[in-house]
Parts: C-alpha cells; structure tokens; sequence
C-alpha cells in the first residue's frame, strides 16, 4: 500500500542519487583539468615532481648547536651543568650562586 508522500520519498531518493552522480561526475571533471594544468606549468618551467616536495629545513642558516660551557659546579660530585635544559637533581630547588663556576 503505496501512499503519495512515500512515492515523493522514493522520487527525492533517486533525484538525490542522480544529483551526487552528477558532483562527482563535476569533481572528476574539475580534478582532470587541475591535473592537466599542473602537467602544463610543469612541463613550461622544466619542473619535477621532486621539485614539488618542500625540503625539510631548520630555518634559515640554522648552525648546528655548539658545546656550552659549564655553568655550574656539584662539589660533591664534580658533575657540572651549563644551566640549559633539565635542572639536575643536585642543584634542583637550590640557591644556584653557591653552584657558580667562577672565572
């Protein structure tokens, strides 16, 4: 037993999946012509796709990092720590003067 609203239904259900055949049918179409373009611009400028991928850098003229001179001084242990990083255990919490290397 069919009723009117349900063949609407069934109607708007099939409008609905030819619409989507028709987007990705445009989209297909609209990726074609990208890759086309891109293939033309490439071939123009002598490109490779190598030459499409970013490099990984650092920065610009990034130096490698350097030793740093100790700072600081456990006299316990002659452990030393250049005040970069992590604070070690035996200087944590501590007043770091009494640590001082002095020059």
């Amino acid at each position: 037993m069919a009723t009117k609203s349900g063949n609407n239904l069934a109607q708007m259900r099939e409008q609905l999946a030819a619409l989507q055949q028709q987007i990705e049918a445009a989209e297909n179409e609209g990726r074609v012509k990208a890759i086309e373009q891109i293939h033309s611009i490439m071939d123009e400028y002598n490109l490779t796709p190598d030459d499409l991928v970013r490099k990984r850098t650092r920065g610009p003229n990034r130096k490698a990092a350097h030793p740093v001179e100790p700072k600081y001084l456990d006299p316990k242990t002659g452990a030393t720590w250049s005040g970069r990083g992590r604070e070690p255990v035996w200087i944590k919490g501590k007043n770091r003067e009494r640590f001082l290397i002095e020059k």
